[in-house]
């Protein structure tokens, strides 16, 4: 008997059909993975096997079977059974699932005696258990702890638990990885692998990142439109895709060991190429005072040329994003020196001709207000005072970065993730800025955004001659990208150098780590990674101290 059994799902919102006649079976310990770009209604998908959808206004056609329960026709008191009982769900963002006013654990202990009946002692020692299960390290201490006090990469090893707490049959896995560093998202996919292994659960994971559906699952679901362009085992789908679109989801994906694509060498720009633009010595950021003190950014020293694109790597901590915000003014140095131009900046504030794009637009956009008027926030800063000459210098960069310039009005909501993200560059690009950071901007899209954001700043950098320092986790996507690179650990550039050099002949055991956390589009090299992870781990632990680290990051 299938564990999950789909067929003809259709959910429709308004005018807006989500899912269109989806069909698809899954046995019990098996794993799929549902992939598809932003919109694809792999999230409509999961979210109805829970019944998810009961009493939103959603239309919802078709036949949803989970361990046996019909889901459309099952009352509210089986629809609580089923839904911690027999089939749990992890969601993308952990901060926003977990109550921030609770303990971690005592949420878990609610969920388990809500399901089993439980005492409060027996749920709490429950609570304890599944997140030692889960590797959270001293879990009867850190179970009393707030969600705001566990790390990214804690908070959904939490999420993970408390799914588990009844033992269910299903764990559905919505995005489980999007915001998490590489090392930290490789540590959560053999979670998962080694869950699956030791309970027998089945796993429905989506995910809009082909690599990590290589790490993790049997078969893959291809979704487009709402529909499925393709199934199949994920050797096969990976390996020799049969669909266009799934050739195109392939295409897009950045590789670590592959060509970077739209990549602009240094001077090719003209004009004031190959000028230092940007160049820090001794940077130092010191967050708290006294016993609290910390160095966020220790002794960082870098140069940024026009014309090319510096990459600043590494996890969650290692004070990139702090760096970021130090080069254009948005942090004042603890110490050291930065210098614009040759010039050393003086007083607080933003740096002229340097810019930021930031990695929520969502966050970084005014929802009450249009976006061509966020757009047009940098003209009026510097101090042009021309209506008309504003709004034709908006809807030019509108243009420019391939938005329509007669959406000039709208707002931030009626965008999806890639075009507000195009906004953000926009608004970038409106004071005509030398140097441009941008920090994590293409982080929470789906592959083929990726591809046309990198694309578009490529071009850009191309006709302007800009400097870009780009931030983030992705070490595939900043190969892609980069001329130079940097990688950070605990504040500290630990190795830095051309891509080739970093990404071809690594020399510090950190960047091997981080490289070798990277998802595998191939099953058979992704399992070979997770076994050496898991041996390398086991060293650790066993006491193989700096040889097991090695083994760990190999």
């Amino acid at each position: 008997m299938s564990l999950v059994q789909v067929e003809d799902l259709s959910v429709g919102f308004g005018a807006v059909r989500a899912v269109d006649s989806v069909s698809f079976t899954l046995a019990p310990g098996a794993a799929l993975g549902l992939v598809g770009e932003s919109g694809s209604g792999k999230s409509t998908v999961a979210a109805a096997l829970l019944g998810l959808h009961r009493d939103t206004g959603a239309r919802v056609t078709g036949s949803v079977r989970v361990g046996g329960v019909d889901v459309a026709t099952a009352g509210d008191d089986a629809l609580r059974r089923l839904r911690g009982g027999v089939a749990a769900m992890v969601f993308q963002d952990p901060l926003s699932a977990l109550d921030p006013y609770f303990a971690v654990g005592d949420q878990i202990a609610e969920v388990y005696r809500a399901h089993s009946g439980a005492s409060r002692r027996a749920a709490r020692a429950r609570a304890v258990d599944v997140l030692g299960r889960v590797g959270i390290p001293d879990a009867a201490r850190r179970a009393r702890s707030r969600p705001h006090e566990f790390s990214g990469g804690m908070r959904q090893r939490a999420l993970i638990a408390m799914a588990l707490a009844c033992e269910p049959d299903l764990l559905v896995a919505d995005e489980p990885t999007t915001a998490l560093d590489v090392t930290v998202q490789a540590q959560i996919l053999d979670l998962l692998h080694a869950l699956r292994e030791e309970t027998g659960m089945g796993l429905l994971l989506v995910t809009h990142d082909v690599g990590v559906a290589a790490e993790s699952v049997d078969d893959v679901l291809v979704m487009r439109d709402g529909r499925v362009v393709e199934r199949g085992g994920v050797v096969q789908v990976l390996g020799a895709p049969r669909e266009a679109y799934t050739r195109e989801l392939l295409s897009a994906v950045p590789r670590v060991d592959g060509a970077r694509g739209g990549r602009s060498e240094p001077g090719d720009a003209g004009g004031a190429a190959g000028a230092v633009v940007v160049e820090a010595e001794g940077l130092r950021r010191v967050f708290g005072r006294g016993r609290r003190a910390f160095a966020a950014v220790d002794g960082v020293s870098l140069t940024v040329r026009a014309g090319e694109t510096l990459g600043v790597v590494g996890e969650s901590g290692s004070g990139k994003t702090t760096l970021g915000r130090m080069l254009v003014g948005l942090l004042e140095p603890t110490s050291g020196q930065l210098r614009h131009g040759g010039a050393e900046k003086s007083g607080k504030g933003v740096v002229p001709g340097v810019q930021m794009v930031f990695q929520d637009p969502v966050s970084s956009l005014n929802p009450r207000r249009s976006v061509g008027e966020s757009i047009a926030d940098p003209l009026r800063a510097r101090g042009d005072r021309d209506e008309d000459a504003i709004r034709t210098r908006v809807r030019d960069l509108m243009a420019r970065v391939g938005l329509d310039a007669a959406h000039y009005d709208r707002y931030p909501h009626e965008f999806s993730g890639g075009q507000r993200q195009r906004v953000g560059i926009a608004r970038a690009l409106a004071a005509d800025p030398r140097l441009i950071v941008c920090d994590e901007p293409v982080s929470a899209l789906d592959v083929t955004t990726q591809a046309q954001v990198t694309a578009l700043l490529a071009e850009l950098q191309r006709e302007l001659g800009l400097a870009l320092v780009f931030v983030a986790h992705d070490l595939a996507v900043v190969r892609q990208v980069s001329d130079r690179v940097a990688v950070m650990r605990n504040g500290r550039i630990v190795e830095q150098g051309s891509v080739d050099e970093v990404y071809g002949s690594p020399q510090d055991p950190y960047t091997r780590q981080l490289l070798a956390a990277v998802p595998a589009l191939d099953p058979a090299v992704a399992a070979e990674r997770r076994a050496a992870r898991a041996a390398g781990a086991h060293a650790v632990r066993e006491g193989g101290g700096a040889a097991g680290k090695e083994l760990a990051a190999a």
